[in-house]
């Protein structure tokens, strides 16, 4: 018996190169997809939110918080 319609063993490896390229291009829409959804950034956190939670951890000072939150801002 031949693989692939008559082609033998080549009619066999084009199909699962086929489906192989197939799998690949769902598995890369998916991911574009989910990551729009997160509206492009990870997690949905922008930089001033991050900059928040580093005062509230106490990372950073009162003084240092607003000139970087000064500098985003611009």
């Amino acid at each position: 018996m031949m693989w692939g319609g008559g082609y033998g063993m080549v009619g066999g490896l084009m199909m699962l190169l086929f489906w192989g390229v197939v799998i690949v291009l769902i598995v890369l829409a998916v991911k574009w997809f989910t990551d729009n959804q997160a509206g492009g950034s990870r997690g949905g956190r922008d930089a001033v939110d991050i900059l928040r939670e580093r005062f509230a951890a106490g990372e950073i000072d009162e003084e240092e918080f607003e000139r970087r939150k000064k500098a985003l801002e611009r």
